[in-house]
């Protein structure tokens, strides 16, 4: 497995940034996301449930807004109007999302703890896929 790219992002709704060098989980999931993709609406409304419902502190949950696909949002309304909860980070218009060769949103990330990229599930992936995919990871 390779190495996660390491990023410093700024973070919606609070006037902090966050790095994935502060990533300490059993699986960090990142997941890249625009406003305006049914898919990621999609997306969104699975995560926030797994949010809301997860019990474990062995998962660290990052959304990314990719802001330079999705100039036009203020992401902060977006988020207050959908009721998500879920911590929200926004690119530097596509640098991270360039990073991890994402070629569409959203692209879910699944790195283990030693901040390798162990699975990316793409626009049509499930969240049950990516749920065996954490899984596979806890159990390791």
């Amino acid at each position: 497995m390779k190495q996660a790219p390491g990023f410093t992002l700024p973070m919606a709704r609070k006037d902090m940034e966050w790095s994935l060098e502060e990533a300490n989980k059993k699986v960090t999931m990142i997941s890249f996301w625009t406003s305006w993709c049914p898919d990621s609406q999609r997306d969104l409304q699975a995560k926030q449930m797994l949010y809301q419902s997860m019990e474990t502190d062995q998962i660290d949950m990052y959304m990314i807004h990719v802001t330079g696909r999705d100039p036009k949002v203020d992401v902060n309304v977006f988020l207050e109007k959908n009721g998500y909860t879920f911590p929200v980070l926004k690119d530097n218009g596509t640098k991270v999302y360039d990073l991890y060769q994402c070629m569409g949103v959203p692209t879910t990330v699944l790195l283990n703890e030693k901040k390798e990229v162990a699975f990316i599930y793409h626009d049509k992936a499930t969240i049950m896929e990516i749920m065996k995919g954490v899984a596979s990871i806890l159990e390791a």
